[in-house]
């Protein structure tokens, strides 16, 4: 059923630059000033989190913003403490926008012992009285059955597509890599948007975070390669890929990664590595050392996302946003505009 009244957005710390993005653009798409509710966010000296909303929400569809990045503890308490301040005001649904949804890797037990946080944190969303999840690029598709509440799980692939259309021109010669075996869906995704040939690296470890061996499934000889993933952390096994792609033949290699979380060593590893450009949507705000960086650019996804919480407020289908069709007229703006 179509919703009877305009969507209400409130924000929470963690990513502050890309909820006022959001708040900006909506206007452009349906022609109504929106802007972020007043609340105060602050933290005891014990670091206990205090939240107060300053203006009525009773009755109101509120959408709440808040990746929960590092420090993914706290913003995601944030989440929860301003999910039930919203639930005790009466507010008439919550729907909690997390473009990162931190925990995401941890998905299954991987060894005796051991919990499956992802589910966890599922469990403590939907006991906060939030009643749908609007989120991009789950690290597995299958955490959407870890919430007893619907879940919309949109995709950077058809954004990717149109930006590497847009910068690319021609891409006769242009090749689509998975860093592993495991993100091969993701990168075929890609590959069928813009027609391109795909390959893998197949990296073997010895340990947790150390990769021994690469080795490319696929030849890239003279290939500009794209290599896609949803989530750069440390950025090692990125750079790895890279250089071996580039020892394999390839004439230049680029990356485009949904989630940059860019923690530890990372912006140093890109700095200083044989990639051209890593590409990443702003699901978390940017350290200013990463927004320094001449090799990372920035893939807005305010547009998306704007479109899509209309289209949750008014009933309306959030899967066209899958078609670069749709999204297209959206991003025209952006490219022409900034």
């Amino acid at each position: 059923m179509a919703s009877l009244i305009d969507p209400k957005l409130i924000a929470g710390n963690s990513n502050k630059k890309l909820a006022n993005e959001i708040a900006r653009r909506m206007p452009l798409q349906d022609g109504k000033p929106v802007s972020l509710v007043d609340t105060r966010v602050e933290r005891f000296n014990d670091g206990e989190i205090f939240v107060e909303v300053y203006e009525n929400v009773r009755g109101e569809d509120m959408f709440l913003i808040q990746s929960t990045s590092n420090p993914a503890n706290d913003n995601v308490m944030e989440l929860l403490i301003m999910a039930d301040a919203l639930r005790r005001s009466s507010a008439a649904r919550i729907t909690a926008v997390i473009p990162y949804f931190g925990y995401a890797r941890q998905d299954r037990r991987t060894k005796a012992r051991t919990p499956i946080s992802a589910k966890l944190v599922a469990n403590l969303i939907a006991r906060a009285g939030i009643e749908r999840v609007l989120t991009l690029d789950l690290h597995a598709a299958q955490i959407q059955g870890f919430f007893d509440i619907p879940v919309d799980n949109l995709y950077a692939a058809p954004v990717f597509a149109l930006d590497v259309q847009h910068h690319f021109g021609d891409l006769s010669d242009v090749t689509v890599i998975s860093p592993d075996v495991g993100g091969v869906a993701r990168a075929r995704e890609l590959a069928k948007r813009i027609g391109a040939q795909l390959a893998i690296v197949d990296k073997r470890r010895n340990a947790p975070g150390e990769v021994s061996e690469m080795t490319v499934i696929g030849d890239v000889t003279g290939r500009k390669c794209i290599i896609v993933d949803d989530i750069c952390d440390t950025a090692g096994t990125l750079c790895k890929a890279a250089d071996t792609l580039l020892e394999a033949g390839a004439s230049e290699v680029h990356s485009y990664i949904t989630h940059g979380v860019l923690s530890g060593p990372a912006i140093e590893r890109i700095t200083n590595s044989s990639m051209k450009h890593l590409v990443i949507t702003d699901s978390i705000e940017l350290t200013p050392e990463a927004r320094n960086c001449e090799k990372i650019r920035v893939v807005p996804l305010a547009p998306m996302l704007s479109q899509a919480i209309l289209n949750i407020a008014n009933g309306t289908s959030v899967s066209s946003l899958f078609e670069e069709g749709t999204l297209g007229p959206i991003y025209d703006r952006y490219y022409q505009n900034g």
